[in-house]
């Protein structure tokens, strides 16, 4: 009887009717709440799942309603890679996406540091403008854009349109980056300056390392938009097949191989391979990044 009482009261066994309801309850909850998240999941993976295994059939399967590969077919892959374009293609997206990212993060520090850390007349205004910017449809500027960039500066059939606007700073990428450096208590500021650094250095040698959960986000962000771009691609890059990025090419490969479902996958999966792997690894540094953006107003 006094090994029964010294239990842990979670491993008694319920006494009362109360008890027992209420485990129950619990146990109910906990797998209604483990099977929709069950649910999610499948919902988001098996689409993934069927383009895998449908780039993996030969041609005659891709077309029947088999889901599971008699063969697996990796030189569907190569097929893919061996079509004329498709590395040329790929150089394209890296380009845009990595040399996006670097300037987008390289001016939007300095802009979201100002906003973040000093005082000064018409800070609001400024905010207030950025905010409007990131409102602001794409559409809505498109002609205007295209004709200074392509009539004026004449650089349509390059990706350079798309390139260049990011070396001035990312409304959205700037408010993130914002809302992320108010979290820095001022007293790190403070004493970096009492030791002699200024706003420069500061910057540099303790704001950086501390927002490095914030920058990995919006590094992320800005990457992630630019690998998926269809529509600069479109505006700006359609009528040289040499500046096409693979979002924008693979809908003319789709349509080169309508029938051949197999080899549409395969480019399918290689042009969401590389997001995937870059989000697996640096999730961690995503979610902490987006996650403390909203701590402070």
């Amino acid at each position: 009887m006094t090994h029964v009482l010294d239990r842990p009261a979670e491993l008694r066994t319920p006494s009362s009717p109360a008890e027992r309801t209420a485990r129950r309850r619990a146990l109910l909850e906990w797998i209604a709440v483990h099977s929709l998240g069950v649910a999610a999941a499948l919902f988001f993976t098996l689409p993934f799942v069927f383009v895998l295994l449908t780039s993996l059939m030969s041609d005659s399967q891709a077309l029947s309603r088999d889901l599971v590969p008699h063969t697996w077919e990796w030189a569907n892959y190569r097929k893919v890679f061996d079509t004329p374009g498709f590395l040329t293609w790929w150089r394209n997206t890296l380009i845009y996406a990595g040399l996006g990212t670097v300037l987008t993060v390289v001016s939007s520090i300095p802009v979201a540091y100002a906003l973040a850390k000093f005082r000064f007349r018409g800070r609001n205004l400024t905010l207030m403008l950025v905010i409007s910017m990131m409102m602001l449809p794409p559409q809505v500027v498109v002609i205007p854009m295209y004709l200074f960039w392509a009539k004026q500066l004449d650089l349509s059939g390059t990706l350079w349109p798309m390139i260049i606007p990011l070396a001035f700073g990312d409304a959205f990428s700037i408010f993130l980056l914002r809302q992320f450096l108010l979290t820095i208590p001022n007293e790190y500021l403070d004493a970096a300056k009492v030791d002699g650094c200024g706003d420069l250095r500061t910057l540099l040698k303790v704001v950086l390392p501390m927002a490095k959960p914030g920058i990995a986000a919006v590094a992320l962000f800005q990457f992630f938009a630019a690998w998926n771009d269809y529509f600069g691609p479109q505006i700006y890059a359609s009528e040289n097949p040499n500046a096409w990025t693979l979002s924008y090419a693979l809908e003319s490969f789709k349509g080169a191989h309508h029938t051949d479902w197999n080899l549409t996958m395969a480019a399918t999966v290689l042009v969401m391979a590389p997001v995937i792997l870059v989000f697996f690894f640096a999730q961690k540094a995503f979610v902490e990044g987006v996650t403390l953006t909203g701590v402070k107003g």
